[in-house]
């Protein structure tokens, strides 16, 4: 064992080092989870360490936490929830929340937190995160809210329901697999049940009213800008045969159907009709000039019978909501000072031929224009919203008489797709909370047909995919294996054991939680789990309190797993779309932790029937 204490030191000081650069953040977190790595291949090349086959420990098995499943399932779930947004599958369901619970917002998020807790009890909890987070996203985008109030609690809600039952978490089950052969300790269904709803019930408590607090909002780039574009252009939309607004009529002066946009004019033949509008129903051949956001313009495009035709000039609306809608980007185009476009009309000027794209909209800083967005002369500064392929809106950076704004562009959702999108997510949730395939199977399934059905496109993918998660994981994954050949994660329990062999009961009880939970946020819970139960069950024969006592401890420690995102799947399942930081799980995270020992420390003696002290 001598030759591997070399190793086991070392391997020590790059797991806390690492951590510790994790908390600070001063440096990116990729760059630091690749100087881990690169320390573990330098570490166990010059100390060598034979594995229990007797092969030797190295950079295969270093490098093998890149390849693993668990961070396979996550870059795939990532990927779905990409097409989730990408389509706006859930803007319904999440619209319906918000407007019943308009009067109570914080409703609208706990029952649904609530809900999750009681289904974890009974459904692996990766299944049950996966289902929930995209709702709990549109959800806080339906309300204005930031996604990473509502997310960290998601995943820490469900590992608090997965406590309650046996079959609740991966972790329980593996716990009782192991008391029963180690120390013949049969666990039921419910037998740690009331204690577990009583550590789940206090968690809860601060998950749901303290820990939002603790979270900042964190936005991404694209986040920022959309919400910063509240500026209106002018647009049109022509009312032809079978138009979704056909027959629409006008009440107190305004056509619901068009809440988000400013109708201007409705222009008739040659007969113009003003606001207010009365009595007024929209028939063929009507032109209605709209004052909109960018983001109202962009849902009337995305919808499954668009509002709006973004097809050349020549193609009817009707035609256009009967062919199948390409893959659309928006962005945002200056007509440029001398530019060949200015004195002209859009029609006039060329602009779709020699571009490919359409100008869906129009913004003029001195004054809006009351008429026909066809009619209305450009002028330079003027800025144009204009719609076409990715390659197409490319192709404008070459293009003299517009500026092109790069950071504008986005893609239009597909909403057409919406339903399909939905379905390939439920059954990728059905398929794995049933156990009819693994998790990993079903995501990476669920990743090709959301690719090959259209609802998004391989570079939408692979935007999808988060480094920091990916760099994360690998490293992590290597760090606890390091630890393990080596010995280290025996060399904590054997200490753990020789220094408290003197210690009341209750406070034996207490440091084997408290070093679990300090363990299972470093390396994998499962790992944590199976190394202590058999160390939990001996120390139970040695202080003649009931073994099940020690055996839950186990238990409720291993899944304490909030203070890193690498201590629970669902924590890196939420970290990309929550845009958290390691020191976000660290800040509000380790409060629960804590929170879930001083309960269990206090309240195990009192369930189990034996004095603390």
């Amino acid at each position: 064992m001598m030759p591997a204490d070399p190793a086991m030191i070392l391997t020590f000081v790059v797991i806390v080092v690492t951590i510790g650069l994790y908390a600070l953040e001063r440096y990116a977190l990729e760059a630091v989870a690749l100087a881990a790595v690169v320390a573990l291949l330098v570490v166990f090349s010059v100390f060598p360490v034979a594995t229990a086959t007797g092969a030797s420990f190295g950079p295969a098995e270093i490098l093998a936490g890149f390849a693993n499943p668990a961070l396979v399932t996550v870059i795939c779930l990532l990927i779905v929830g990409q097409a989730l947004f990408q389509t706006n599958a859930l803007e319904t369901p999440a619209k319906i929340v918000v407007t019943a619970t308009r009067r109570f917002p914080h409703l609208a998020t706990i029952p649904i937190l609530v809900g999750v807790a009681i289904i974890s009890g009974f459904l692996n909890n990766t299944p049950v995160v996966v289902m929930f987070l995209p709702i709990l996203s549109a959800v806080a985008a339906a309300q204005g809210r930031s996604s990473a109030r509502l997310l960290m609690p998601l995943s820490f809600i469900a590992i608090l329901g997965g406590m309650t039952t046996l079959i609740g978490s991966s972790t329980n089950l593996l716990v009782a697999d192991v008391a029963a052969r180690s120390g013949g300790i049969e666990l039921g269904f419910f037998s740690f049940t009331p204690l577990g709803l009583t550590l789940a019930g206090i968690g809860s408590v601060y998950v749901l009213f303290v820990m939002p607090y603790l979270l900042k909002p964190r936005r991404t780039m694209a986040d920022e800008l959309k919400s910063s574009s509240g500026k209106q252009f002018i647009a049109q939309i022509q009312i032809n045969s079978g138009h979704p607004l056909e027959g629409v009529t006008s009440v107190s002066g305004l056509f619901p159907a068009l809440k988000d946009m400013t109708v201007r004019l409705v222009q008739r033949g040659e007969r113009p009709i003003l606001p207010p509008f009365e009595n007024v129903t929209l028939s063929p051949g009507d032109t209605l000039i709209v004052a909109a956001t960018r983001s109202a313009l962009t849902a009337a495009l995305s919808q499954r019978r668009p509002l709006m035709a973004a097809e050349g000039d020549d193609t009817t609306e009707s035609e256009t909501a009967a062919q199948p809608q390409r893959s659309l980007t928006l962005a945002e185009v200056v007509v440029a000072p001398a530019s060949r476009l200015s004195g002209r009309t859009i029609s006039q000027s060329g602009f779709h031929s020699e571009t490919g794209c359409v100008v869906m909209g129009l913004q003029r800083r001195s004054r809006m224009p009351r008429m026909a967005m066809t009619e209305i002369r450009l002028e330079p500064g003027d800025v144009l919203l204009v719609a076409g392929s990715a390659s197409e809106v490319k192709r404008l950076r070459t293009y003299r008489d517009v500026l092109l704004l790069d950071w504008s562009a986005s893609e239009v959702p597909p909403r057409r797709l919406a339903p399909r999108a939905l379905l390939i997510f439920l059954a990728m949730v059905a398929a794995s909370a049933s156990g009819v395939v693994p998790i990993v199977t079903a995501s990476i399934t669920a990743t090709m047909a959301m690719i090959l059905t259209g609802c998004l496109n391989v570079r939408q993918a692979m935007r999808a995919v988060d480094s920091r998660i990916f760099m994360l994981i690998g490293a992590s994954i290597a760090s606890a294996s390091a630890l393990e050949v080596t010995g280290g994660a025996h060399a904590v329990a054997d200490l753990l054991v020789t220094q408290l062999e003197s210690q009341p009961p209750g406070i034996i009880l207490s440091a084997l939680y408290l070093l679990v939970m300090v363990l299972t946020n470093l390396l994998s819970n499962n790992a944590t789990a199976v190394l202590f139960t058999p160390i939990a069950i001996n120390m139970a024969h040695q202080t003649g309190i009931p073994v099940e006592a020690f055996v839950t401890c186990v238990i409720f420690a291993a899944n304490s797993s909030f203070a890193t995102p690498i201590g629970y799947q669902t924590n890196l399942i939420v970290m990309g779309p929550g845009h958290y930081r390691f020191s976000d799980f660290l800040l509000a995270g380790s409060p629960l932790a804590l929170l879930l020992w001083l309960s269990f420390t206090f309240i195990a003696p009192l369930y189990y029937g034996f004095t603390m002290l």
